[in-house]
């Protein structure tokens, strides 16, 4: 790059982190500036602009504003006061966002519940939140009375338009749309608790992540600069919003700056570009895994219609972004890392490709919070010097990402409401004695130029011949085969062997050669990569926010009485995949194979 592009990439990435810094700056664990009062601020400076558009409805800021004034008087008039809290578990409709919003109005914190989650994850969910209340929809009544039995206390339920629990429309009805006094939430801070939302459970039962006041402002305010939003934008949401990116980012992104949200109830491949184009959409929030399934689709004769200029999200994989701009037509992307209840997070301000973000040479002071430490992928541990201490990365070289822990905005950890998953988060003594980190739990590694790439979650990449095999890596090689959709890899063992093999649960788009899928896969992988087994699905096992599920496919493994789908093994003698079989699985099982 010549001298003069490298001088412009870096006033354009100043002036983008000045920008944020207008949105995000004044948040502090110690304001007395609250969630509610800047959707109120907002509500009197957009009283009549549309705050949403709803399966062919609007409703605008002053209405949105009397709903939630309605939630918050029902709610006090209820007896809960500030710190209590409430479950909402209900679909993506305009009053869930009223409801939390107007919860916060009287100080109350609302537990922002999958509404796919059903029995026992169902009532972990409620009873680790200590809910007093469950808010929730006609479509949830039969996971509710299923689980009634298995809520903590029996708290009350009241459902809009169900039959499980009272009438909350009524009761709402009843109640004054004035504002509710400020006193309701008078001495809470930034610091103070406003929202539970919940890790997606691809590992077990979902922790409920505590989000500040502070945390959520945050989440509200980060992209308006990047994706330079104003009044006149309509910001087309598809995630659910039990959901940080859809639900908090994508929601503030709009209702803080006077902008439409154009909500559907729940994202549909199909119907995307007929309701984008219609409603006007100007800015998208996505999962990486919605653009590939859009990208999967046949053409539609308006994927290039839209007025679409921009959009964040994450987990873009690198073999789609490029691919999803060309075909599209959308010019800007900003793709970001966080976790919710994390404090490291990047953004990727001028959309290089497959990078999360960047931390240039003269951003390093500000960005002293984060580091990146050699890791040890077949203990899970990272990687400590002669001195005890844990020891940066080299440029380019995986490492686990780590936020050190402070009292700023940008370095709280909260935690869950369970101590021991706290606990598992938080690594001591990393530089120097009596320190305290957040372990992101993901590698990632920073070129030469400060661009952030994520390599992979701990726990995914695994050792199989003495090397670290990313299963990003070899997702991305399987997804650019011919005739594969989906690829979901993970590693298993293989009895009489070290590490574990490599096994991918892939979804088919016409016929796969398996046949050439060795050869084809050679060429892109090196040979301690390529997966010894491949489990054909017909759809991808994902949760409500796209995630692969991953525990269930390692638990079956690859043992044909297990699986019902097909699964081919490489066969190192042979060097190509054959079908899996009785007796090759018990040949394999005793020995009998040498990989």
């Amino acid at each position: 790059m010549n001298p003069l592009a490298i001088l412009s990439r870096e006033i354009s990435f100043f002036l983008s982190v000045q920008r944020l810094s207008k949105w995000t700056g004044k948040i502090s664990p110690d304001s007395d500036n609250l969630v509610a009062d800047d959707f109120e601020k907002s509500v009197d400076q957009h009283k009549k602009n549309v705050a949403f558009r709803f399966e062919g409805q609007t409703v605008t800021y002053g209405e949105f504003d009397t709903l939630a004034s309605r939630f918050a008087n029902w709610a006090i008039g209820r007896g809960l006061k500030a710190g209590d809290c409430i479950a909402l578990y209900m679909e993506n409709r305009p009053e869930y966002v009223a409801a939390w919003a107007g919860f916060a109005k009287a100080g109350i914190v609302t537990a922002l519940i999958n509404h796919n989650l059903e029995g026992e994850a169902l009532a972990h969910c409620v009873n680790i939140a200590n809910a007093k209340l469950i808010v929730t929809g006609a479509e949830q009544d039969e996971a509710v009375h299923a689980a009634a039995g298995l809520f903590a206390g029996a708290p009350p339920v009241f459902t809009l338009g169900g039959k499980q629990g009272e009438d909350l429309g009524a009761a709402l009805a009843a109640v004054s749309d004035k504002r509710p006094d400020r006193s309701h939430r008078a001495g809470l801070l930034g610091k103070d608790m406003c929202l539970y939302v919940y890790t997606s459970g691809t590992t077990g039962l979902p922790k409920a992540a505590r989000l500040t006041q502070a945390r959520t402002q945050g989440m509200m305010r980060s992209f308006i600069a990047p994706c330079r939003t104003g009044p006149d934008d309509r910001v087309y949401i598809t995630l659910p919003l039990y959901h940080g990116t859809g639900g908090l980012c994508g929601v503030g992104i709009a209702l803080m700056t006077g902008a439409r949200v154009v909500l559907r109830r729940k994202f549909s491949a199909s119907a995307f570009w007929d309701e984008a184009v219609e409603e006007g959409a100007t800015t998208i929030v996505y999962i990486g895994e919605l653009c590939r399934y859009l990208l999967n689709t046949p053409h539609h004769p308006k994927e290039r219609a839209h007025r679409i200029r921009t959009g964040f999200g994450n987990g873009l994989r690198p073999e789609v972004w490029q691919a999803f701009l060309d075909r599209f037509n959308i010019p800007h992307l900003c793709e970001f890392y966080g976790s919710t209840e994390g404090n490291v997070s990047f953004l990727n301000f001028d959309g290089k490709v497959g990078a999360v973000g960047r931390i240039p040479g003269w951003l390093q002071k500000q960005f002293a919070n984060v580091a990146f430490v050699k890791f040890d992928v077949e203990n899970e541990l990272p990687v400590r010097g002669a001195d005890g201490f844990c020891i940066r990365t080299d440029v380019d070289e995986p490492g686990e990402a780590l936020g050190l822990i402070g009292e700023d905005v940008r370095q709280r950890f909260e935690g869950y409401n369970d101590a021991k998953a706290t606990e598992k988060k938080l690594l001591r003594d990393v530089f120097e004695k009596g320190d305290l980190w957040f372990r992101t739990g993901d590698l990632m590694k920073k070129d030469k130029d400060g661009y952030i790439f994520f390599v992979d979650r701990i726990g995914d990449t695994f050792r199989w011949k003495g090397e670290n095999v990313s299963t990003n890596e070899v997702g991305e090689a399987l997804s650019r085969v011919d005739g594969v959709k989906t690829a979901n890899v993970y590693g298993v063992h293989i009895p009489g062997t070290d590490g574990k093999a490599g096994m991918a649960a892939i979804t088919a788009e016409g016929e796969v050669d398996f046949a050439g899928l060795y050869k084809s896969l050679s060429e892109k992988l090196p040979s301690y990569a390529i997966p010894i087994f491949i489990r054909v699905q017909p759809e991808a096992e994902t949760t409500g926010t796209f995630k692969y599920r991953k525990v269930e496919l390692v638990a079956d493994g690859f043992d044909p009485d297990k699986v019902d789908e097909p699964i081919w093994m490489l066969d190192p003698e042979e060097q190509r995949y054959v079908p899996m079989n009785a007796g090759r699985y018990d040949r394999l099982m005793t020995g009998g194979y040498r990989f």
